[in-house]
């Protein structure tokens, strides 16, 4: 039987044999560094048999799927370590994510941080006991009366749904026994480095009908360092949280009296908002889009049309009863834009049309996944809507690419990830279709020189997307802007142009967002900035403070000097000392403070600071005057 180790060797092993002992055989050490591997690109335990020639790729921690596999064997770690502390506590689930991982236990009380210390102990102690990690098969029925005469309901009510004749494998490791499809490490002595972070309630199942669940939430690395550096970025995280932040500085709120999900916009939050709308429209404008307005609400028919009461039901708010009609509150704006381009006869000519709207949308949200403005249930989509010809989708998405990276980068991201999603399992629409949409937008993608994955059934039910995600300054991936091409609605409101052969055609439709919703960008944009936004989009530019009250007027007669050039200033003319009014204005990250005492008064100066302490010296409101246009005006003057 050939072996090929990916970027390794290769040679003849017995069938039989497990990964590890073929990597073994072929002069590869299983250093405990060596956590799983892919064969023939599926992840697996390194006791897997092998069976049939195989390429070998080994899996470390510097790889995702190495990753995943370490954390999914430390959320059993931590659920070997609940159980052996608190017996009747019962297993539900607890998967890995991207650089941590939770299990949610049925218990009769919340954990308490006395408990979270008692576990991460165990933990450590489980993992310093270097306990091998088995896996085995039962078949269904089995499965079922052993996991039964465990007392984990949890797991027989999860195992009663799986598939008839199927194998179902469970992984031990020492008297701990878990439901689990794997792969998982060789034992959990690999795992290094252990913490758990925190405690909270989860539904059964997301379902909040269910029972309430315990979940802790941990991580794992291989070594200390790389776990003190890895809760040193989360505290900086939880530093720039923009709920915190937000409420700082006086941005947002989100008020129960109102709802959860429904966020009020105070007024520094809403200047800095206008700034984003206004650079929105204006650039829109230039780049051949017409604005449009659209009703909060619709006819119900209006979304069985579209196909949003038949796909998207769950995610709406119930219809509500008006003069014997049922109307809905708008979960997408699309509708309205296909009306308007449906209000008039077309012609090829015409195409294509480009309508955007600032347009606010509502989706019921369950409460349980809200957070913030990150997901809300009232929001404003930058969202715009092309209706083209065919031989048109390719220079259209790759004008949409242009625009977008255009647009995220004048607010600071400036690394991207670009996904290509294609149809999904659930859809509608022609195969011909698919593929002639799919085919333009990969087309688009490459002739941008723009790297991508493709992201296989992640496409929308009516057609496939390009997704961009942006990096913050932490190096967190957002899902922002996405670029939709739709046969189907254009098909369901009988959409048509007059082609050149005077015939009616059906017109394609594009759907696409750039900064997905103002909300959730301006989350995004608090954590990327800390609070600490560019002067540009600062929603106080500057304060202008007095040392003593003899200077009061000179600093309001300052301060209007700037409003009046077109800048956002206060004054704080408090009385109280200059040393504190310094500090307060940093706390609220103003970019420039100018202070002016007697001899800036006699001089018709100020004396200027950053945020950051820095001392910029005295200077004529005049020259800072330009200084700030500098400061505000330099990122447009370069687009």
């Amino acid at each position: 039987m050939n072996i090929d180790v990916k970027n390794g060797p290769s040679g003849e092993v017995q069938p039989g044999q497990t990964v590890g002992a073929a990597l073994s055989a072929l002069g590869i050490p299983l250093n405990p560094d060596l956590l799983a591997a892919r064969v023939n690109g599926a992840v697996v335990d390194l006791s897997y048999p092998l069976a049939e020639d195989a390429t070998i790729e080994p899996l470390r921690f510097d790889s995702q799927e190495g990753r995943e596999v370490y954390r999914h064997s430390s959320t059993h770690i931590m659920a070997q370590a609940v159980k052996e502390l608190f017996p009747t506590a019962q297993l539900t689930i607890g998967p890995a994510l991207e650089d941590s991982f939770y299990y949610d236990f049925a218990y009769d009380r919340p954990f308490t941080p006395e408990d979270l210390e008692k576990i991460e102990e165990r933990a450590r102690d489980i993992a310093k006991r270097k306990l091998p990690i088995t896996r085995q098969e039962f078949s269904k029925q089995e499965a079922i009366e052993f996991f039964k005469a465990r007392g984990e309901q949890y797991k027989v009510e999860l195992i009663e749904g799986f598939p008839e004749n199927e194998p179902i494998s469970a992984y031990t490791q020492g008297d701990f026994i878990d439901l689990c499809r794997g792969p998982h490490l060789p034992s959990t002595g690999h795992v290094g480095a252990f913490k758990l972070l925190s405690t909270g309630g989860a539904y059964w199942r997301g379902d909040e009908r269910n029972p309430m669940l315990q979940r802790i939430y941990g991580t794992s690395f291989p070594t200390k360092a790389e776990l003190d550096a890895h809760l040193a970025r989360l505290e900086e995280i939880k530093r720039r949280d923009h709920r915190k932040v937000g409420k700082d500085l006086d941005l947002i709120s989100v008020q129960d009296e109102i709802g959860p999900g429904l966020v009020l916009w105070h007024p520094k939050g809403a200047a800095i908002r206008l700034l984003i709308e206004n650079f929105w429209r204006d650039q829109h404008i230039k780049g051949g889009y017409e604005l449009v307005y659209s009703p909060h609400v619709a006819r119900l028919d209006l979304w069985k049309t579209s196909g949003h009461v038949d796909y998207y039901q769950d995610n709406m708010f119930a219809a509500m009863k008006l003069e014997g009609s049922e109307y809905q509150l708008k979960p997408m704006n699309c509708p309205y834009h296909i009306m308007i381009y449906k209000s008039h006869l077309r012609s090829y000519r015409d195409l294509p049309i480009r309508y955007g709207e600032l347009g606010t949308v509502y989706r019921y949200e369950r409460t349980g996944v809200l957070h913030g403005l990150l997901r809300v249930r009232g929001f404003t989509q930058d969202d715009a809507h092309i209706f083209c010809r065919p031989d048109q989708i390719e220079s259209e998405v790759s004008r949409v690419l242009d625009f977008t990276f255009f647009i995220l980068q004048t607010f600071g991201f400036s690394e991207f990830e670009v996904f290509l999603s294609t149809r999904p399992d659930e859809s509608v629409g022609a195969e011909e279709h698919w593929i002639l949409a799919t085919t333009a937008l990969e087309a688009a993608i490459k002739s941008r020189n723009i790297p991508y994955r493709l992201d296989p059934g992640g496409g929308a039910f009516y057609g496939p997307k390009i997704d961009i995600k942006i990096k913050d300054a932490l190096g967190r991936s957002w899902q922002c802007s996405t670029v939709q091409v739709d046969f189907n609605n254009p098909e369901r409101f009988k959409l048509s142009y007059i082609g050149e052969d005077g015939k009616a055609h059906q017109p394609i439709m594009i759907h696409r967002a750039l900064m997905g919703s103002i909300e959730r960008f301006f989350g995004i944009l608090i954590e990327h900035y800390g609070g600490s936004f560019p002067p540009w989009l600062a929603p106080v530019q500057a304060t202008v403070m007095n040392i003593t009250d003899s200077q009061r007027d000179y600093a309001d007669s300052v301060a209007t000097t700037l409003k009046t050039a077109g800048f956002r200033v206060e004054t704080d003319i408090r009385n109280e000392k200059i040393g504190f009014k310094i500090r307060e204005a940093e706390k609220a990250k103003v970019p420039f403070m100018l202070v002016a005492g007697g001899r800036e008064v006699q001089e018709g100066t100020v004396s200027v600071r950053g945020r950051s302490g820095a001392n910029l010296g005295s200077m004529t409101v005049a020259r800072f005057t330009e200084l700030l246009r500098t400061e505000t005006t330099h990122i447009r003057q370069e687009l």
